[in-house]
């Protein structure tokens, strides 16, 4: 069977200028049109047919044919149908003639194939490309606009409405003439909604633009209540960043699944860095996140060597595996010679909801103190304050305390709701909401930090653990009373009694310092970094 791809593509596009010859996802335009035709396991030959002498240079490269078009048949009021027949060679006799229009480079050359064998199967006289896009739609009759419905669907329950999309029309060549391409027997193809563009304005080409260079992204992530769950929590606001879904891998060993809460992201346990490295060389990914604590050279020589073209990025890492990333993004320490590595609170990554809330008022008495530690705390500092603040002399304070999916002793934390000065919560899904409520707050030197400083509340904060020692921004040339590593109860209850008797004027000047940063736009920072590799 012989089977004739023809390509028509002038020069003349007036809503885009130089359309078939402007290059997006690394290709002019109808380079995807004619890669397609090649791959084709059922077309035989190809040609172009054009009045531009760029597309005949594309297309000699690519080694197909093109017919020259003449001026005739290049206005806005000819037809394809007359350019298509004229580009049809009249000395060899074809099976089937298919119109592939170069402004569908989402098109798949197994789609393609798919839709001739459709053809070829049913005896076709003619298959169009088509979308099924029920929608409720109205029209007009007599002056008036009337539905096209006769009861309002969902439209999941709307009948099928096939619209086309200009990918291709495969016609049996004995109806190709000047005047048709449309047989007796005809039917529409359904392709995919994300092969379906039919680039026609600017904005159809930037969608085009980003569906071709859509990477594919995935992220490994570990948290525990050792470890923390910042990390859980920054690895799902970095996935929700990007316009496609990742992969999220976790070590089994290490993470529970409950960790990370309620999400529709493609989470993923995987048993060791054997596995993690298995199902990388089966994906490929273009982006490689790992959120893991410090990565060691092995580690990244072992991902590299998986993923040889792949930009691998990572998150609060001061291991020497950083010498081998593209990106190191480390919010949470100081400064650092090495050019790939981004410090500072310049690339703290905020939640979401924390970009809608305003920083709190400062009153003239402190009545309400926000306490949490993170996701797990393993120092274990809520039990230390709630043995503080349930003594007589702090029954006058509202103590709202917050803890994390990973802390050991929640259903011991919850007893303690039984004080009527004390509401402790697990799991919040509105974090912003309590923390704006209070006056001061106590907290740990991670993520919390970054947190209470965005909403500017004064705050006393401790390190859990050595490496949250290093954490630079929690400290007081930023505003915070930053008490170290495991202080003396009796020095933590002395600083809270401090901070309860603060002036209006002193909270005011600690506020003033900790909006001085600007931590809301770290999210922007970080994917522009990413995006530019």
């Amino acid at each position: 069977m012989k089977i004739l791809a023809v390509i028509p593509a002038r020069a003349g596009s007036k809503g885009i200028p130089n359309k078939n010859i402007r290059i997006i996802g690394g290709h002019p335009l109808i380079y995807y049109s004619i890669n397609n035709a090649l791959i084709s396991k059922y077309i035989s030959d190809i040609i172009v047919t054009t009045d531009s002498p760029e597309v005949q240079i594309i297309a000699t490269q690519m080694g197909v044919n093109y017919k020259l078009r003449g001026q005739e048949l290049c206005g806005d009021a000819i037809t394809l149908d007359a350019v298509i027949a004229d580009a049809v060679p009249d000395n060899e006799k074809w099976d089937y003639i298919v119109t592939m229009q170069p402004t569908s480079p989402t098109l798949s050359a197994e789609t393609l194939d798919m839709a001739i064998e459709y053809a070829i199967a049913h005896n076709l006289d003619t298959l169009i490309s088509a979308i099924n896009a029920p929608h409720l739609s109205w029209s007009e009759k007599e002056g008036k606009k009337v539905p096209n419905y006769r009861e309002r669907l969902n439209r999941q329950y709307l009948p099928p409405c096939y619209l086309e999309t200009g990918a291709f029309v495969i016609s049996r060549a004995s109806v190709v003439t000047p005047k048709t391409r449309i047989g007796q027997k005809v039917d529409v193809f359904e392709i995919p909604e994300n092969e379906s563009l039919d680039i026609d304005n600017f904005y159809d080409l930037q969608n085009a633009a980003m569906i071709l260079d859509k990477k594919k992204v995935a992220i490994y992530v570990n948290g525990n209540n050792q470890r923390g769950i910042g990390h859980i929590y920054r690895a799902l606001e970095i996935a929700d960043e990007f316009y496609t879904k990742p992969d999220i891998f976790f070590d089994k060993n290490q993470t529970e699944m409950h960790i990370f809460g309620k999400t529709t992201h493609t989470v993923i346990p995987v048993n060791g860095i054997t596995e993690l490295f298995e199902r990388c060389k089966e994906e490929k990914y273009d982006i490689f996140i790992n959120d893991i604590l410090s990565t060691s050279i092995d580690y990244m020589i072992g991902l590299r060597t998986i993923l040889p073209k792949a930009k691998i990025i990572n998150f609060e890492d001061d291991g020497e595996g950083i010498l081998k990333s593209d990106l190191v993004f480390n919010a949470l320490y100081q400064k650092t010679d090495l050019p790939q590595v981004y410090s500072g609170e310049k690339y703290y990554i905020s939640g979401k909801l924390f970009m809608f809330y305003e920083p709190i008022s400062i009153k003239s008495k402190v009545e309400r103190v926000f306490i949490s530690f993170g996701g797990a705390d393993p120092q274990d500092y809520t039990q230390r304050l709630l043995d503080i603040i349930t003594k007589e002399n702090y029954k006058l304070y509202k103590f709202i305390i917050v803890v994390g999916r990973a802390y050991k002793h929640i259903a011991k934390a919850m007893e303690y709701n039984k004080f009527s000065n004390i509401d402790v919560y697990c799991d919040v899904s509105n974090m912003p909401e309590l923390m704006t409520q209070c006056d001061i707050a106590i907290t740990s030197r991670g993520r919390t930090g970054y947190e209470v400083a965005i909403l500017g509340i004064p705050t006393i904060a401790m390190a859990q653990n050595q490496r949250e020692e290093k954490h630079g921004f929690v400290s007081a040339e930023h505003g915070f009373n930053y008490l170290g590593l495991n202080p003396r109860d009796t020095y933590i209850e002395s600083n809270l009694k401090l901070y309860l008797n603060l002036s209006q004027e002193d909270r005011r000047e600690m506020q003033k310092r900790l909006l001085s940063y600007d931590l809301k736009s770290g999210r922007r920072r970080v994917m522009s970094l990413i995006n530019s590799l």
